[in-house]
């Protein structure tokens, strides 16, 4: 039998802390085709979300048959909305296949 107190501690917290507390830097992966314009397009893409976007962190990996790229960049991300309107333009343009 659980008594209330050891249910309630099950719950989440009564001061409901965010998650996510903005600034932060935040990574993100992104993967598509093995084409040489896919990183620009991206550092493009990240560019016009975030105006400190620093490509020189993004590193690129090629997956074993080497047919698609994953890109793994951090951005500096101030607020929900921000990353939000990123990963709607990352997931809608044609190049990505799949974002994280």
């Amino acid at each position: 039998m659980t008594t209330n107190n050891e249910s309630k501690s099950l719950e989440q917290p009564d001061d409901l802390t965010p998650v996510m507390q903005f600034p932060m830097m935040f990574p993100i992966k992104v993967m598509g085709l093995n084409t040489p314009d896919f990183p620009a397009v991206i550092c493009q893409l990240a560019t016009k979300h975030f105006a400190d976007f620093d490509e020189k962190l993004m590193t690129i990996n090629l997956s074993r048959t080497q047919k698609y790229k994953a890109l793994s960049i951090v951005v500096n991300a101030q607020s929900k909305e921000q990353l939000d309107n990123f990963y709607r333009a990352l997931t809608s343009h044609p190049m990505v296949k799949v974002a994280l």
